[in-house]
């Protein structure tokens, strides 16, 4: 062997950059820390703060359709009382994990803060994909779900509302199986119900509008004119679809929706009211006349004034956040972009609008509702809207002002906020015994 051969460098080997954390619940609490350093809190109160006070998981029995049975598995997490009862959705889909769920409940803990109403955290969520189940399996899915997390829910102590894949309906199944069990109506058990039900005018809209008001405020700061502004919405659910013809009411062009299957795409802009009767008929908005196909992950790279995350988490992250072209990123799903995304969007100037304040519409609203339950007296659609608009704009003004204050984003700003009003409550409170 030649003394050159023995004197040449081994090629180095090859270094994988280290994956980005994606699991929800370590996510949360992250975006915890990052908070509790700004507030210098304590460690003993850091770690109550960050622990779920409560978690149930329940095996849930349901005879099929076809006569067998089938058991599935749910949950429901109470993360934080201190500001007041439990409050947070229930989830039907394939993917629902504990962590989800722990996460999704800390957020609500947040995110009720952030909007300065008097409720805790709390989230529910059932492993099941509901588009495989008929209504009657279903329902009786719904009714043992309830039945098994009624010892920790009630008006008082914890709520649960509307979330992906579950409705008004399941609602009123949830409200009618917990009013048996106690032998008279209890309207304000759930939120999110059916009018006829005591549920409240505007609560449809609620999360969606929620989102616009947030927006308005945005445009306001970065000096962008909302009629004209375009806007791409990935996901076109109850938030998504919502979000789109409130937008067109306000002149936006909406050049950009997609759905679970794909989406469609079209500069000039597209009709939502379209896209939501193509969807009835087919099931999607895939292939819809007047746009071009585009998938979800190309949506979230448009060129574009405002992207509208409204499916699930995790969709901007430390992969493609550097193709985020939009110049306000509104969340109205929950965590839909991860930690390092945020650190991204910020050096690129994007005004992020987190999802603790941009979706709280939702839960604002269903306050309003369970407060209409317990006084049985209902508000106009007119008022809720209305009363709807004066919080999100405070709480917008709030974390806009603690932003500049401690020169850091939108959602660290948010999280500020809102640790520390749980903070201060949880110090007042103390510890008992």
């Amino acid at each position: 062997m030649s003394t050159v051969a023995k004197t040449m460098p081994r090629p180095m080997p090859a270094v994988t950059p280290p994956r980005e954390d994606l699991n929800p619940y370590r996510i949360s609490q992250m975006q915890f820390d990052i908070a509790a350093e700004y507030l210098k809190l304590d460690t003993g109160l850091r770690q109550v703060l960050r622990t779920p006070k409560r978690i149930l998981e329940v095996s849930i029995p349901v005879k099929m359709d076809n006569g067998q049975v089938k058991v599935f598995t749910g949950y429901r997490v109470q993360h934080n009382i201190a500001r007041g009862p439990a409050k947070g959705g229930v989830r039907y889909h394939p993917s629902v994990s504990l962590d989800e769920v722990k996460a999704l409940a800390a957020w609500m803990a947040w995110k009720t803060a952030t909007v300065n109403i008097p409720f805790g955290g709390g989230k529910g969520g059932v492993i099941c994909d509901p588009k495989r189940m008929s209504k009657a399996e279903l329902e009786r899915l719904t009714r043992r779900y309830t039945s098994e997390i009624l010892p920790i829910i009630g008006p008082d102590c914890d709520i649960p509302a509307p979330d992906v894949y579950t409705d008004a309906q399941v609602m009123a199944w949830m409200m009618d199986t917990y009013s048996m069990t106690t032998g008279h109506t209890v309207l304000g058990v759930v939120t999110g119900k059916p009018i006829a039900m005591g549920g409240s005018p505007g609560r449809h809209e609620a999360t969606a509008r929620g989102v616009l008001y947030a927006i308005e405020e945005a445009c306001k700061v970065k000096r962008i004119n909302l009629r004209g502004a375009s806007v791409a919405i990935q996901g076109f659910g109850n938030a998504g679809s919502i979000a789109a013809r409130l937008l067109l009411e306000r002149k936006a062009k909406i050049i950009a929706l997609s759905d679970s299957r794909g989406g469609v795409h079209n500069p000039r802009g597209l009709d939502p009211l379209k896209a939501m009767r193509f969807k009835e008929r087919t099931g999607s908005i895939v292939g819809m006349p007047g746009g071009s196909r585009i998938s979800n992950e190309d949506l979230l790279s448009l060129k574009c004034d405002i992207l509208i995350p409204a499916a699930l988490e995790n969709v901007i992250t430390l992969e493609n956040a550097e193709q985020v072209q939009a110049k306000i990123v509104a969340e109205a799903a929950n965590g839909p972009s991860t930690p390092r995304a945020d650190e991204v969007l910020a050096r690129k100037g994007v005004f992020l609008l987190p999802d603790i304040l941009a979706n709280a519409g939702g839960v604002t609203v269903s306050y309003f509702e369970w407060v209409q339950n317990h006084y049985s007296y209902s508000w106009t659609e007119s008022e809720v809207n209305a009363k709807l608009g004066e919080v999100m704009r405070r709480a917008f003004f709030d974390v806009l002002e603690i932003s500049k204050k401690y020169h850091v984003h939108m959602r660290t700003a948010a999280y500020i906020l809102a640790v520390g009003r749980v903070a201060d409550a949880t110090l007042v409170r103390g510890l008992f015994p």
